[in-house]
């Protein structure tokens, strides 16, 4: 068994078993993709890939739990890499993130910053997504980080850590009739039609159970992963809008009203991932610490430590975590 069979086994895989794509990725040949695959096959005595014909069909329930250690055995040896790279040059490297869409317009941009500052020679990656995406990724060893707010079962495998809490804001146009109530209550939002965002996606289950708490169904005619979206239809007047409170510009988005929404619902928790097995370099520390600054290389290290979601929310019980 070879490194570089693994390798195409799980390139094959994630090119939904086109060989040919798979060849061109690698800049190798197809035939000779195909026969490392039927050596690695004839060498464990099972098929990976169903076929028909000459093509690959689908993968088979043995190849399915192959591929996920041959995942691991891959990321393992990029960890080795890692390992050399921090002692040789440690400010140089690659880094990437997956995330939504809020937080990469909203919260990440001047921590980006700071870090390009600090680490000219790191190649930064982010890729935006849904949580479903985010935490796939995640889990194909694609990315680094996994940055994200719903949907944290999808991220079992991995270690969550709480960075800042958020909350919500309603945007209406300057007219509207909701800008005149002094004390507004849930009753009150429910009344109008509603853009949002797409369910299981930057905060949206907190925003259904403050309806659902008051036995209320929020009129949601309109859903997108993006603020920006977002407010695009609420100016429109298609229904008013319930966003990120740091998606809010009062200067770009002066024409809006911007009304506080805090008592109206719970505050979201934001927490940045990382799955175990990885060699933390010390740039990798320095981005959390820049995100969080309440994570420190310390915390992380515990964190990776806690063999249980019980202790690792026990870890950061009593951290007073910092408002958006």
């Amino acid at each position: 068994m070879k490194l570089q069979q693994l390798r195409y086994i799980w390139e094959v895989a994630h090119h939904e078993m086109n060989v040919s794509a798979t060849a061109q990725s690698l800049f190798t040949s197809q035939p000779g993709i195909s026969k490392q695959i039927r050596m690695l096959e004839d060498e464990l005595g099972v098929e990976i890939f169903a076929r028909n014909g000459k093509h690959l069909t689908r993968i088979t329930p043995a190849g399915e739990a192959i591929l996920k250690t041959a995942g691991e055995i891959l990321y393992k040896t990029e960890s080795i890499k890692h390992i050399a790279q921090e002692f040789k040059n440690p400010k140089k490297g690659s880094l990437s993130i997956a995330t939504t869409h809020t937080q990469a317009r909203y919260a990440l941009p001047s921590v980006i910053k700071t870090f390009i500052e600090r680490y000219p020679d790191v190649s930064l990656h982010m890729h935006q997504g849904t949580p479903m995406q985010i935490s796939e990724l995640a889990a194909n060893f694609e990315v680094d980080f996994a940055i994200a707010t719903e949907a944290l079962e999808l991220f079992s495998d991995l270690i969550m850590m709480p960075c800042y809490r958020w909350n919500r804001t309603i945007l209406v146009p300057k007219d509207h009739p909701l800008t005149e109530i002094a004390d507004l209550q849930i009753e009150d939002v429910a009344q109008y039609p509603i853009v949002t965002y797409v369910f299981g996606f930057t905060g949206r289950s907190k925003l259904d159970e403050a309806f659902l708490n008051k036995g209320l169904e929020p009129k949601v005619v309109f859903t997108a992963t993006d603020a920006d979206v977002i407010k695009t239809y609420v100016r429109l007047g298609l229904g008013i809008g319930i966003v990120a409170e740091m998606a809010y510009d009062p200067v770009a988005d002066a024409d809006l009203v911007a009304l506080n929404a805090s008592h109206l619902f719970e505050p979201s928790v934001t927490k940045v991932g990382f799955r175990r097995g990885t060699y933390m370099r010390k740039f990798m520390y320095d981005f959390v610490e820049l995100f969080a600054p309440h994570l420190s290389a310390e915390l992380v290290d515990k964190a990776y430590q806690c063999q249980s979601k019980n202790d690792l929310e026990a870890l950061f019980a009593d951290i007073e975590l910092p408002m958006y």
